[in-house]
């Protein structure tokens, strides 16, 4: 069993998570390629880990429990915009499931990161842009998919507004005690469902 194997299989199948087409997602990225030479010895431990700038590559269980979420009950993700590309893990998983996908990360060093890193993964058609996630991607909109990887004290107007109808927004809310909320675009206004706890970085505003 090979070491993204063993992740899926221990860390990811064994919590729950068993939509086929998430589990063969995390199965084609391999993780250890978009870290840091440093930690790539660390690349399928069973959390989070620092990529630069104070940012983290996500815990694999939570990239895989926000998209099966986002999934849930729908054929496919459509058109999606991720909020915090970091290293392009989580965008590069994304574009394994999508053909439309868009990612902004505010950090410039981070963002040739992981342009380098999809560049070499051959996932051209994940787009990336040097912005202010807070704004999401107006020019791009409307989404039917929005995942943002950072939390927010509570979800940004921008993001709302550029759902698509029926669109989904998954988004950590809150500050020292954070959770998974989805959005979702109704006919009749939004509706919000509250999952699991977790920890991320905060949604910061700005580009440096």
């Amino acid at each position: 069993m090979t070491e993204v194997e063993k992740m899926v299989e221990e860390q990811i199948r064994s919590r729950g998570v068993t939509a086929g087409r998430v589990l063969e997602a995390m199965l084609r990225v391999p993780r250890h390629e978009f870290m840091p030479a440093t930690l790539r010895s660390r690349a399928y431990s069973d959390q989070p880990l620092p990529i630069g700038r104070g940012q983290t590559i996500s815990q694999p269980y939570v990239v895989a429990r926000m998209i099966e979420l986002l999934l849930s009950g729908r054929q496919a993700l459509g058109k999606t915009l991720e909020v915090g590309a970091g290293c392009g893990y989580q965008a590069a998983v994304l574009g394994s499931l999508s053909r439309q996908v868009y990612a902004v990360e505010r950090l410039a060093p981070l963002l040739a990161q992981a342009r380098e890193n999809l560049r070499l993964a051959k996932l051209s058609h994940v787009r990336l842009k040097h912005a202010n996630g807070m704004f999401g991607l107006a020019e791009a909109a409307p989404f039917d998919t929005i995942v943002v990887a950072a939390a927010a004290p509570s979800v940004p107007k921008a993001l709302l507004d550029q759902l698509a109808p029926g669109g989904r927004l998954m988004l950590p809310v809150g500050v020292f005690d954070q959770v998974l909320c989805l959005f979702e675009r109704m006919p009749e206004g939004f509706a919000e469902s509250r999952f699991d706890p977790v920890r991320f970085v905060p949604l910061l505003p700005g580009v440096e």
